[in-house]
């Protein structure tokens, strides 16, 4: 059987996930696309997040009961937490941080698809844009500023640390960091230029 192509996540840059953020007019739906990207949860995670779920004295949000059936925690950004209180501050949710339109139940994934592909149309980013690019873009940023494979397998919640490694690949600014040995040989003697032939023969 041929084996299926491998293929790498396209990864927003940081300039690009800026754009992106201020294309989106609305509070609430700017808020929940920045707890994806800020926490590096999958849209199943931040749609099911509860107000209790955050918490602001040891830093950290509690995602229960994520893939895989298992509860974990990830940081809680200080700008994260202050963009999550304005937001309360306007909305005052009760027990789901991001209520859906149905009364009791949470925004849904479907709606927060809809959302992400508005906001990459108002952007005018050419690359593809949904709510796990965010959590693509999380792991890669990470690891472009230094942060160890292993911790970042935790936060994201892989049960495998090879699913996370392949963001190895993609961490562009760390992969061209890397000193090609071809610098490490020495530099050959220039070759010096034959005399001028004499005139005579």
């Amino acid at each position: 059987m041929p084996r299926k192509p491998i293929r790498l996540p396209v990864v927003l840059s940081l300039e690009e996930i800026t754009t992106f953020f201020d294309s989106i007019p609305s509070l609430k739906h700017r808020t929940i696309l920045m707890v994806a990207y800020a926490a590096g949860l999958r849209v199943s995670e931040v749609v099911h997040l509860k107000v209790t779920d955050i918490d602001s004295k040891r830093m950290v949000i509690r995602v229960n009961q994520g893939k895989n059936r298992k509860d974990r925690y990830v940081m809680l950004s200080p700008r994260l937490l202050e963009v999550l209180r304005t937001y309360w501050h306007d909305a005052h949710p009760r027990d789901w941080l991001f209520p859906g339109d149905i009364p009791g139940h949470p925004i849904t994934r479907t709606a927060v698809a809809r959302i992400c592909a508005l906001a990459r149309q108002r952007s005018g980013i050419t690359k593809p844009v949904t709510p796990h690019s965010l959590r693509h873009a999380f792991a890669t940023h990470l690891l472009e500023t230094g942060t160890d494979v292993r911790r970042i397998q935790l936060l994201m919640g892989h049960r495998s640390l090879a699913t996370t490694s392949r963001y190895l690949r993609i961490a562009t600014s760390t992969v061209c960091a890397t000193a090609s040995p071809f610098d490490l040989l020495p530099h050959p003697a220039p070759i010096p230029s034959p005399p001028p032939a004499p005139e005579y023969f």
